[in-house]
């Protein structure tokens, strides 16, 4: 039984061994099997990949010529066209060469032909001027005369002859015109006259204001006069609180800053409450109502006239003249009158009567600004009434109402008599009252014209010289300067009786609101 065992398991052992060798060989076959297949296909792999290299560095080099064949075409191509473009420059600049040449030839021929008409001509003058001689002499000889004794004999007759016939007409003609000229001109201005009769009141240079009580008087001059300097600051007026009862005095010579002034303080007498801030309202206040008054004065005088049409800026200023005087006459007024009259005038002798007052009513327009801008107020009226579209008709009318330039219509001739009348109708002017006036505007053009000052005010009858400086410009110490300056100047270009204070005032003012 054991052995039996022994024998099975030896058995199985020999199975074992035998089965294990089998099994490996098999096993070692196989893989040796496979190992040469693998083998095999990566030889075939690498030949394939040396194959695929080749193929692609054959086309990447036939790529390669193709680029720098096409690339050489293309520079050939180019370098051919720049070739042509550069033949086709040179051909047109040969072209170009030969028209200049033909042209300078072409020139240098015409030149040579003008040399020789030139000479033609010089030769035909000389020729010309030969046989005009040879006339002369030949005429002298017939006529036993030389030509300068010709045309002296020739003029001496006929001048003689004209003379006598002209000295005769003219002086037919010129007893017959002062015959009719003296009468006509004598009914035209008497009747002009006669339906034209103006009243003529003399501007003064002050104006009174009524107060309520005499302690209206002690409010108006303020503490310490801050508000009567206030006043006269703002207004250029200078204001006299005398023993008059109940009533201040204004003093100035600009009628124009008296009624600012007068409007002002009624205003502020009404109102009771006067202080500077106070004042200076009213006064503005006061300025639009003049200026609407001026306005309103200009259209009054255009309605009363007949005139139409006229532009605004020139009512407005004709609407000043209410408040300019020239030898005490009222401007506006005279403008007025002489406007009339032209109207009339014009009516007698037959010319157009709107014309006439028109011309008669613009001729002394410059007045108006004479006394802001340089220049006669001729001139000004000129530029006025040019700058305002006024017909060539107005603007010599204006021009030659003083025999500045002659007179190119009827119209104009009407205008000077028309002014004339006007001018000497008896109180009409006052000689003193203008040579017044202008004295005080000289002070304040004086005054002005120097460097710094902001504004001046004559008062005092132009005693006084009132200037506000900028403070920014003139210091306190270049004040004593220019107030000296001001004062060498006046003596200089001015005569006037007595003396003139010379007032510079400088003020600095910080303003600033609570809220």
């Amino acid at each position: 039984m054991g052995s039996v065992i022994i024998a099975v398991v030896i058995t199985l052992l020999v199975t074992a061994v035998v089965v294990y060798f089998v099994t490996t060989a098999y096993y070692k076959k196989v893989t040796e099997a496979k190992i040469g297949n693998a083998d095999e296909k990566a030889r075939e792999i690498i030949d394939e990949a040396v194959k695929t290299a080749e193929t692609k560095k054959r086309e990447a080099m036939l790529e390669a010529k193709e680029e720098s064949i096409r690339v050489k075409n293309d520079l050939d191509k180019e370098v051919k066209e720049r070739r042509a473009e550069i033949g086709r420059s040179e051909r047109r600049i040969v072209q170009k060469e030969e028209n200049l040449d033909k042209k300078l030839e072409a020139i240098e021929k015409r030149e040579a032909g003008f040399a020789a008409k030139e000479e033609e001509i010089n030769r035909q003058k000389a020729q010309v001027a030969k046989l005009n001689e040879e006339r002369v002499k030949e005429l002298e000889r017939i006529s036993g005369l030389t030509s300068e004794q010709a045309k002296d004999y020739l003029l001496k007759t006929v001048e003689e002859d004209v003379k006598i016939d002209t000295a005769k007409l003219i002086k037919e003609m010129e007893h017959k015109a002062k015959e009719e000229a003296d009468k006509k001109a004598k009914e035209y201005v008497v009747t002009a006259i006669q339906k034209c009769a103006a009243d003529h009141v003399a501007e003064t240079t002050i104006s009174v204001v009524q107060l309520p009580n005499d302690e209206m008087k002690g409010r108006i001059i303020g503490r310490e006069g801050r508000n009567i300097r206030t006043l006269e600051t703002l207004t250029g007026v200078d204001l006299i609180i005398d023993d008059t009862p109940e009533a201040v005095i204004l003093s100035g010579f600009d009628p124009i800053r008296r009624e600012v002034a007068r409007i002002a303080l009624e205003k502020l007498i009404v109102d009771g409450r006067i202080h500077p801030a106070r004042i200076e309202e009213m006064v503005e206040k006061a300025q639009k109502e003049v200026e609407t008054m001026i306005r309103e004065e200009g259209e009054a005088a255009t309605l009363e006239v007949g005139v139409h049409g006229i532009h605004p800026e020139l009512v407005r200023l004709l609407g000043r003249m209410k408040f300019r005087t020239s030898y005490g006459q009222n401007a506006l007024k005279h403008s007025i009158e002489v406007a009339q009259l032209s109207g009339l005038l014009a009516a007698e002798i037959g010319v157009d009567v709107r014309t006439a007052k028109r011309a008669g009513l613009l001729h002394d327009i410059g007045k108006s600004v004479d006394h802001d801008m340089e220049g006669s107020h001729i001139q000004i009226g000129v530029d006025l009434c040019r700058k305002y579209k006024e017909s060539p008709i107005i603007i010599n009318a204006v021009e030659a109402h003083h025999g500045d330039v002659e007179p190119e219509s009827l119209i104009a001739c009407i205008i000077q008599a028309a002014d004339t009348i006007s001018a000497a109708r008896p109180g009409a002017r006052r000689e003193t009252l203008e040579t017044y006036s202008n004295r005080l505007k000289q002070l304040e053009d004086i005054s002005n014209g120097f460097k710094g000052v902001e504004k001046s005010f004559a008062i005092q009858a132009g005693r006084e010289i009132r200037i506000m400086v900028v403070p920014e410009q003139i210091s306190d110490a270049d004040m004593v300067l220019l107030a000296r300056d001001i004062s060498k100047q006046i003596e200089a270009e001015l005569e006037y009786p007595g003396q003139i204070k010379v007032n510079v005032i400088r003020e600095s003012r910080v303003t600033d609101y609570a809220k």
